[in-house]
């Protein structure tokens, strides 16, 4: 994967509005909880304080999927990467008020913290829920799960570790359910998708489009 040019990013910086407590929690917490981005390899085991079972999250949004699964299991690390300042500050909040010291924040690009940051064989999942599905056919070379993606996540995935993805977007779902089929060190766990797991909370917005009678699909595949 060529980790010094890439000119295709899967986001956009929106100039989203940031609430007064987001922002505080950014300007308070962020020093204790977030980890600058830097181009060399970091210690996990040194940032948390232990060693533990390591898992990472791209793209966490407001962070309430987050925060509900941190707390449930306390005795797994969680890494999230996220780029907008409303949703690190939206965690961050909830990481404060909740107490928990298991979660830990880059606030930048995910390609670039995963080839700069994170040595091979780090993690023993990957989350990634709900991605921006960029459903205009122009704009499908913008979808963060592109096959080099795969192929970087896969190096640093420990052997057996899980990779999760879920999607609203049926399309979305079906490019994803190839993508990771072609990659020969991942193997299904279902026949095509998988059931949602206990330990993927159901959002409200979920829990809004299923009511109107919108689908989600779980794919969740292993590293060899």
């Amino acid at each position: 994967m060529n980790t010094t040019h890439r000119p295709i990013r899967s986001f956009v910086l929106r100039q989203g509005r940031v609430s007064n407590a987001q922002q505080r929690a950014h300007e308070t917490l962020l020093p204790r909880f977030g980890i600058p981005y830097a181009p060399h390899s970091i210690d996990l085991d040194a940032i948390f304080g232990r060693h533990a079972p390591k898992v990472l999250e791209i793209g966490f949004g407001m962070g309430e999927t987050t925060v509900e699964i941190a707390a449930l299991h306390p005795e797994i690390d969680y890494l999230g990467i996220e780029v907008h300042t409303p949703g690190v500050g939206s965690l961050l909040k909830a990481i404060g008020e909740r107490g928990l010291a298991n979660v830990r924040i880059v606030q930048h690009d995910a390609v670039e913290v995963l080839c700069h940051m994170i040595t091979p064989n780090t993690f023993d999942a990957v989350h990634v829920f709900f991605p921006d599905p960029w459903p205009k056919k122009r704009h499908h070379k913008r979808r963060l799960l592109q096959p080099p993606l795969v192929a970087l996540l896969v190096e640093r995935m420990k052997s057996s570790a899980y990779l999760h993805v879920a999607t609203d977007w049926q399309e979305y779902a079906e490019y994803i359910l190839a993508v990771l089929r072609d990659n020969l060190q991942l193997v299904n766990t279902a026949r095509d998708y998988a059931p949602r797991p206990d330990y993927r909370p159901q959002t409200k917005f979920e829990t809004r489009g299923l009511k109107l009678g919108h689908g989600v699909w779980d794919v969740i595949f292993k590293r060899t």
